[in-house]
């Protein structure tokens, strides 16, 4: 029992440690065209921009990011990002929090 219990410990704890922020991604990553909407990239936070956007889905918009739309890369410049990331980042993004 007392291995399991570590064993459990020990993940928990990496699993800290390999969370990244959203925030952080977005700063790193999404920020220079979505904070000025640039390329007609939606801002960040602007609901009415998103709105067209989320309406296509959640498997819509993981598949643009894959791919690339428009002036968008594929994968948005976040090549290491998972598919939660690129959830979280679409929510933060959409709502700008």
């Amino acid at each position: 029992m007392k291995k399991l219990i570590i064993a459990a410990v020990i993940m928990a704890a990496s699993a800290c440690v390999s969370a990244r922020d959203t925030a952080e991604i977005y700063e790193k990553t999404c920020k220079a065209c979505h904070d000025i909407g640039a390329a007609g990239a939606p801002k960040t936070g602007d609901a009415e921009a998103w709105k067209p956007r989320l309406e296509k889905g959640e498997e819509a918009l993981l598949k643009s990011v894959a791919n690339g739309l428009n002036a968008m890369p594929p994968k948005g410049m976040c090549y290491d990002c998972t598919t939660d990331e690129y959830k979280a980042l679409i929510k933060f993004l959409s709502t700008g929090k």
